[in-house]
């Protein structure tokens, strides 16, 4: 099993120069790779990705547009992970978008990185690097300081450094023993969870948990950097010569002035900072949640659906409902918790949880309703938090017919109603945890 330790790092000046000239290296690898891939592909040529690194190691010492002003080739002070492994990202980025294409997703083509527009990063193989308490020895530059140790212990598979805002870290990729992976859980409910705006989550338990939204918080500071960036801009378009909304030649570079370096990176901080405050709370509430439940249910939410909602986007994003899925499958792995992805139709917040009678009435404004048939009170996220943790037992409520405005239909049900996902994994997981003898 695969587990990936990314530490901040605190490096020199020299070597922050260091870094963003391998990323830039890696950016424009990555840049030549993919339109000598379109251009073979257009041809009527079949590219590969090892085919184009031998292209490019024959040409990057010799060929005019890998050297310097003085004809000296600039790729000699980089190390070469930096610009040998854009090949097998481009690679990989290919077999994702005809995996996509064959299963009938929406698949969307690599494209070309712009510099500011992309994430700076650039790998380091297994090899050639090495570890000694909070210090890291990365080729060209020794050794940089990191704020904490490794906290795995197993066989480094590589390394990624990437930048967030001015800030640098590593993300250290480990192949760990069964016994590190697995995790015991505290205790062995079963919940379904409804994923909300108003609260974050709401747990068939009667738990509410709400986000602390962070963007909706610093919304007020990011519209006021993001006005001091723009005036800069402007500034800087003005002084290039260019109207206000002209549109810039391709290849124009506009003059970069001190404040407008500083008033970018404060930007970038406070986005930043809004990323970890979602981060931090969605790691903590996802940890929990599998940590103490055997079995978890959830909504196959539209999330990119509901962001066409002009009036909920913001909102929607604000939660981040996509990372939550994306964390509690992977932690389910790791806590042994059986994680079930209900139909992305499953009307749970419309039937009743008690009598199953479907309120085709309900409309997002409403928050609570009474049950027309048994007269039950239902808040409305509660009650779709109950009806999803009965799609992991065998009480699961029937569902009306599309057609019909009562309660079940007649004759017999089974037990479990709409298209049900369970998350599967790797067998043997619990037995080589102990997970299985602890839930018994």
């Amino acid at each position: 099993m695969q587990l990936t330790h990314k530490i901040a790092l605190c490096p020199t000046p020299e070597q922050v120069d260091y870094f963003k000239r391998a990323c830039g290296t890696a950016r424009r690898v990555w840049n030549w790779a993919l339109n000598e891939w379109n251009r073979q592909y257009a041809a009527g040529g079949r590219p590969n990705a090892m085919a184009l690194k031998k292209q490019f190691n024959a040409i990057k010492y010799t060929d005019p547009q890998w050297l310097d002003e003085n004809g000296r080739p600039w790729l000699q002070d980089i190390h070469r992970d930096a610009h040998a492994q854009p090949f097998r990202n481009l690679a990989k980025a290919w077999e994702r978008f005809f995996a996509d294409l064959k299963e009938g997703k929406e698949a969307h083509e690599p494209r070309l990185k712009k510099k500011g527009r992309c994430r700076d990063s650039f790998y380091v193989a297994n090899d050639k690097f090495t570890l000694k308490g909070k210090t890291i020895r990365l080729p060209r530059i020794g050794e940089v300081a990191m704020t904490e140790e490794l906290r795995f212990a197993g066989r480094i598979l590589g390394a990624t450094v990437s930048r967030t805002a001015d800030r640098w870290f590593v993300a250290i990729q480990v192949e760990v023993p069964d016994a590190q992976f697995y995790r015991r859980r505290t205790s062995h409910e079963v919940n379904g969870i409804d994923l909300g705006i108003k609260a974050a989550a709401t747990i068939s338990s009667g738990e509410v948990i709400e986000a602390p939204k962070p963007l909706k918080a610093a919304l007020r500071r990011l519209e006021i950097r993001s006005r001091r960036l723009s005036r800069k801009l402007e500034a800087a378009r003005k002084a290039a010569g260019f109207e206000r909304h002209a549109r810039l030649p391709e290849g124009t570079r506009l003059p970069v002035s001190n404040n407008r370096r500083k008033s970018a990176a404060a930007l970038a901080r406070l986005h930043a900072r809004i990323a970890n405050i979602r981060a931090d709370f969605t790691h903590k509430l996802t940890t929990r949640l599998c940590r103490e439940n055997q079995a978890l249910v959830i909504e196959d939410l539209n999330v990119k659906g509901m962001l066409q909602n002009e009036k909920l986007a913001r909102a929607i994003s604000d939660v981040g409902f996509g990372m939550l899925r994306s964390q509690l499958e992977y932690k389910a792995r790791r806590y042994g918790t059986q994680l079930t992805i209900a139909d992305r139709w499953y009307p749970s917040s419309r039937l009743c949880s008690i009598c199953g009678w479907k309120n085709e009435a309900l409309t997002l404004r409403d928050r609570t309703w009474v049950c027309a048939q048994c007269g039950a009170h239902h808040d409305r996220d509660l009650n779709a938090a109950l009806n999803l943790k009965r799609l992991a037992t065998e009480t699961a409520l029937p569902v009306a017919s599309p057609s019909s405005n009562g309660g079940a239909a007649a004759g017999t049900v089974p037990a479990v109603v709409g298209k049900v996902t369970p998350v599967r994994y790797d067998g043997g997981q619990q037995d080589a945890s102990g997970q299985e003898e602890n839930a018994d």
